[in-house]
């Protein structure tokens, strides 16, 4: 109960200064980090969590399927027929040069065999825009920037899933290989995107029956009900979590455009919820140990991959694009790492392998770097496309009205 005690003070906390946090480097993510770190064992000691704790794995599962959910709502399918060749750039190009880029950094500066560099690449590959969202979420931002954002980072996940199980099974000889055969990774990629479109599909046939149909009140729970029904049952069979998710969230939105602006309100508060709750029981396992056991040569390969590896990779991949430089520079700055590769990195840490400790750490320590860097810059870069306020949060000048929330993919500049 005393972890359930600091997520709702920190909950508090977090809403009281959302305001302030709004127009400033104030961050409502890093109160959460540094929350669930004065908490643990590393200072106050009031909770104690450890890296294989269960509830480490359970909430960043949670909040990362929570969170592609409801990103996946944000797609417009057919502007993304329209648009699709810049986040076809950064997930083809773009992507692979920042995880190579990564291996050699981590081989060469920290010291890791090939195969544990490559898994660390493979790990910090996937960015996160939740840690962004004074970038995606403003309407006045450019329409072919948040697109690339949010696409990227919704789909990127499920890409790096399958090369992270691979590695995983090639890293150490307590890896079990027959449990990431390429032929297993395929069909659960399979899986992952056929049950988030055909389920959404299914749902939208059950409420178009003429005995049945959801009350305008409860609405908004049908959503709701489909992604639980989803992950559960992507989790019995081992389907792709993430991929469905995301595709499941973008086919809802398709099919039943009333039912994904119903949700919308309480999708997004159940998303940064679980968001919060992750970022708490990750901030305790930021003990001052995990930091003094990474090398110096660690903490130089964690700032080449926030200011280096990701904006030289992605801007790699966007030469000859119609982007504008300054999107370009934005574009690849934004490159956050989130739940995702917590979540793969406690894949890591759990598997066996005779480096995970050594790559655990210094997966977590750039993973805290970039939560703290990212969701601190994001209000004041986003101020130089002239926003003045964010979407839904009325400058304190302006009357409190709230302008109808549009797609990220909307292709009005």
């Amino acid at each position: 109960m005393v972890l359930v005690l600091v997520f709702g003070a920190a909950l508090l906390v977090a809403v009281l200064l959302s305001g302030l946090a709004a127009r400033t480097v104030l961050s409502t993510s890093f109160l959460f980090l540094v929350g669930g770190a004065l908490v643990s064992d590393g200072f106050l000691g009031l909770i104690h969590i450890t890296p294989d704790s269960e509830i480490v794995s359970a909430t960043a599962d949670l909040a990362l399927f929570a969170v592609l959910f409801t990103d996946g709502m944000h797609v417009s399918l057919p502007k993304l027929r329209a648009n699709w060749r810049n986040p076809a750039r950064a997930l083809g190009l773009g992507m692979p040069l920042a995880f190579v880029f990564m291996a050699l950094v981590t081989h060469y500066l920290v010291g890791l065999d090939w195969t544990t560099s490559f898994l660390v690449g493979a790990v910090l590959a996937p960015t996160d825009p939740v840690f962004a969202s004074a970038i995606v979420g403003r309407a006045e931002v450019p329409a072919k920037l948040r697109q690339l954002l949010n696409v990227e980072s919704g789909v990127n996940d499920g890409l790096a899933l399958p090369v992270v199980l691979i590695l995983i099974a090639g890293a150490g000889p307590t890896a079990k290989s027959a449990e990431a055969s390429p032929g297993k990774i395929a069909i659960e990629l399979v899986l992952g995107l056929s049950f988030g479109v055909l389920l959404p599909l299914l749902v939208n046939r059950l409420v178009r029956f003429r005995l049945l149909g959801a009350e305008p009140k409860l609405q908004p729970l049908l959503p709701l009900a489909t992604g639980i029904i989803l992950y559960g049952a992507c989790h019995l069979t081992h389907a792709n979590p993430y991929l469905a998710a995301f595709s499941a969230g973008a086919a809802l939105a398709h099919v039943s455009p009333e039912a994904k602006t119903s949700f919308e309100p309480l999708g997004e508060a159940l998303a940064e919820l679980a968001k919060f709750a992750a970022l708490l029981v990750f901030g305790a396992l930021l003990t001052p140990q995990l930091f003094g056991d990474l090398s110096f040569g660690g903490y130089v390969a964690v700032v080449l991959a926030i200011v280096l590896i990701r904006p030289a990779s992605l801007l790699i991949s966007l030469l000859g694009t119609s982007i504008s430089r300054k999107e370009k520079l934005v574009a690849a700055w934004f490159g956050p790492k989130g739940f995702a590769s917590v979540v793969y990195g406690l894949l890591v840490l759990q598997s066996g392998i005779p480096q995970a400790e050594e790559a655990f750490t210094l997966i977590a320590v750039c993973i805290a770097f970039s939560i703290i860097a990212h969701s601190s810059t994001d209000v004041p870069i986003a101020r130089a496309f002239d926003v003045d306020e964010l979407v839904g949060i009325p400058d304190r000048d302006q009357p409190a009205t709230v302008p109808p929330k549009e797609s990220p993919l909307d292709t009005r500049a």
